[in-house]
């Protein structure tokens, strides 16, 4: 089950990223500042090496597989939802409900904590902003992300195929809301009232620190309107704001070693510093 789950979600991703690939080439909504052939090459290197940390996990005797840990939690029947006599449809929606929730709080809690924040800087050091970025996550930040994951999973009793849907579901928006698309604004506009659009999530990779904080969602908008941390648009307008982070608008952030070395590297100055990239 578990080899046929990671087929599918494979075959979805490669199909996610050449749709929003292709939409992004054809309406894009900003030029780019950096090449894109040496972002994508650092990006997917590291997608790759992401995949890699979860199977040696795995291989070692620790599954991070959050589909697995769901089927064994079933087995033993563990979590709330397995204690539960309810119709698996009401499971299906409030796993879902749930693990989007925990996802936005993850996420905020990676920008509040300085420790956790060097690791997701990583995601934050890209300078353009397209489907690739969805990839541009630091090894230890995954495997922080799926043990979290995990432990929601059986501590909620999600069944199976309601983490599986989750996952399918999480990564083809990440990719949809990193995407350099431009959308009609009468679609944005209504798009955004329950989705995070690629414009909602564009304000969130500002260099301006306050609009880092805000937009955390992936999936649903509803977490950042409820907390306080909505941002209709940013201050300087979508295709001039300036993306990625302060102290490091140069040419670092397209280099793989420099990306994995950041969460070592001094963190410095102040997000309102910096010289611009539009």
């Amino acid at each position: 089950m578990e080899t046929s789950a990671a087929t599918l979600r494979a075959a979805l991703f490669i199909g996610g990223f050449a749709l929003w690939g292709i939409a992004e080439a054809l309406w894009p909504r900003r030029a780019r500042c950096q090449p894109q052939g040496s972002r994508w090459r650092t990006h997917l290197l590291m997608g790759a090496l992401g995949a890699l940390a979860l199977r040696w996990m795995a291989v070692a005797g620790v599954p991070l597989a959050a589909v697995a840990v769901a089927r064994w939690g079933a087995d033993h029947r563990l979590g709330v939802l397995n204690q539960l006599e309810i119709s698996p449809t009401m499971k299906l929606m409030l796993s879902l409900l749930v693990l989007d929730g925990v996802i936005w709080a993850q996420h905020r809690a990676f920008h509040r904590w300085s420790w956790l924040w060097r690791w997701h800087r990583v995601h934050h050091a890209d300078r353009d902003l397209d489907v690739s970025s969805a990839l541009r996550f630091h090894p230890g930040e995954i495997l922080l992300s799926m043990v979290l994951k995990s432990a929601v999973v059986l501590a909620l009793g999600a069944p199976w195929i309601s983490v599986l849907v989750f996952e399918v579901v999480l990564n083809g928006m990440a990719m949809f809301n990193h995407a350099n698309l431009h959308l009609p604004g009468p679609v944005d506009a209504v798009m955004r009232r329950v989705l995070v659009t690629p414009d909602l999530h564009r304000i969130h990779h500002s260099i301006h620190r306050d609009e880092q904080d805000s937009n955390f969602g992936f999936n649903l908008s509803v977490w950042d309107r409820i907390a306080g941390t909505f941002r209709a648009a940013p201050r300087e307008g979508q295709t001039q704001m300036t993306l990625g982070l302060a102290d490091f608008q140069n040419d670092a952030p397209m280099r793989l070693g420099w990306s994995l070395r950041l969460p070592v590297l001094p963190v410095q100055g102040d997000a309102s510093d910096g010289t611009e990239c539009r």
